[in-house]
């Protein structure tokens, strides 16, 4: 499918949503607070006659697409027509490290937007330096908790309190491209969560799709994405119950290191981050061309790479035992100063509405985190077969059940930086498998012991 009819239909649903919201908007603005920008027919430092006051809110987020961008600029064209004394600034930028960074700069200056995309991963450390709107009776008001999957439930709440409702929800999956299965005489892997590759199916499939020309797999490293799952599924974990130390230095979490690493090295089956860059292409289109067969890659991938109109399958990931994924996705949260409370509500509250969600649900960038949306009515307005195939429905429980990723629920987010950094010496054999292990375990504890402090 390509970009712009990907990108049609998610104007089309928009236009939709429209339609629907602007049979209940008010378009009143609550509060007493001063704006900082206000209709041109208003005086300065009052108000003309049957005219309402608009302010301007500010909000961040970062681009995980250009189809993305433009969804939510064009949500936000919605948001202001039905909220006419509303005006909503957005601000996209860099995503990761950076993202998080200025953040907690303009916390610590008291600047932060008043509406931002909140990182689960930084969720709890921002809330605990107290920088978030409480929004549990707002939430508690206009949504129903128990609607939401369990892995986002679990996501925002924090003691009972909710500060940044859940945007969606991402899993890792597993691609492939069934014209390298079709020319090699491979069976294709099953979309039925029952009926999944063990890891070492996967590592032998693997080894007979490889050739001069293709790669069996790749996306076991991108521990960002997918290693999680792989240490819970040989029940492992990253972090010990209470979130308070690193578990990963466990006989569980090195079988699953080694593994990863020997279908790279011993079955040459996997290549490497410096491979990808010396040709050139991202792993999507690596997926594409054929010249790599499986990848194993969060879900917002399915976008891009139903885009392009490729001959692809989807199939849970390769399990170590339990046979799992994980669940996380970005907050929107409410800055603790804003001016604007009621109305920063109002448009988190329209950016967490079905509609707006189901937009981009609709393209493949997200998957609902609603359980409602799972229901066959509800199915029916988001699904899109030109995106989703078949193999999609097949593993919508898999998805409503995924555990929630440790990353959500940890102090701090330099783990996440810490356990890459790592791994990523021991996959490049810069460190034995010990050192790794034992170094993200002393860094790990370091850092969220600062966090805590």
């Amino acid at each position: 499918m390509k970009l712009r009819k990907v990108f049609a239909v998610c104007s089309a649903i928009f236009m939709t949503t429209a339609s629907i919201a602007g049979c209940g908007g008010s378009g009143q603005v609550s509060g007493g607070d001063s704006g900082t920008s206000t209709d041109k027919s208003t005086a300065a430092g009052g108000k003309t006659e049957g005219k309402e006051e608009v302010i301007t809110l500010n909000f961040m987020g970062w681009e995980a697409s250009p189809l993305e961008t433009a969804a939510v600029e064009q949500g936000i064209a919605i948001f202001e027509k039905e909220h006419p004394n509303i005006k909503v600034n957005y601000t996209p930028g860099l995503a990761g490290n950076e993202y998080n960074a200025k953040l907690l700069a303009s916390a610590a200056s008291n600047s932060m937007p008043d509406v931002m995309f909140m990182m689960s991963n930084a969720y709890r450390q921002f809330v605990s330096k107290g920088a978030l709107l409480e929004l549990t009776d707002k939430f508690s008001k206009d949504f129903p908790l128990d609607d939401f999957i369990d892995s986002s439930k679990t996501i925002m709440s924090i003691d009972g309190k909710v500060y940044g409702i859940s945007s969606c929800t991402v899993s890792p999956i597993l691609y492939y491209n069934k014209d390298v299965f079709d020319k090699a005489g491979l069976e294709y892997p099953s979309s039925d969560p029952s009926k999944s590759w063990t890891i070492e199916e996967f590592r032998e499939v693997s080894r007979k799709l490889k050739t001069d020309e293709i790669y069996g797999c790749y996306g076991l490293e991108t521990v960002a994405n997918t290693l999680a799952a792989q240490i819970i599924s040989n029940n492992g974990a990253i972090y010990s119950s209470d979130f308070k130390t690193s578990a990963m230095n466990s006989p569980e979490v090195k079988k699953v290191l080694e593994t990863i690493k020997a279908i790279r090295v011993e079955d040459g089956s996997a290549p490497d981050a410096t491979t990808l860059e010396n040709v050139g292409m991202t792993v999507a289109q690596m997926l594409e061309t054929g010249k790599v067969a499986m990848l194993i890659d969060g879900s917002w991938a399915l976008q891009e790479l139903a885009a392009s109109g490729m001959n692809i399958g989807m199939a849970p990931l390769p399990s170590y035992g339990k046979v799992l994924t994980t669940g996380q996705a970005h907050l929107h949260s409410i800055s603790a100063n804003t001016k604007y409370p009621d109305q920063a509500w109002e448009f988190v509250k329209f950016l967490s509405g079905l509609d707006y969600q189901g937009s981009l649900v609709n393209s493949g960038l997200w998957m609902p985190n609603r359980k409602s949306m799972y229901e066959p009515d509800m199915l029916e307005k988001w699904y899109n077969k030109d995106v989703h195939g078949d193999d999609y429905k097949n593993m919508l429980d898999y998805f409503k059940e995924a555990v929630v990723d440790p990353a959500a629920l940890q102090y701090s987010s330099k783990c996440s930086d810490i356990i890459t950094e790592e791994t990523k010496l021991y996959f490049t054999d810069a460190q034995d498998i010990d050192t790794t292990l034992k170094n993200i375990e002393k860094r790990s504890n370091e850092a969220i012991k600062e966090a805590l402090e």
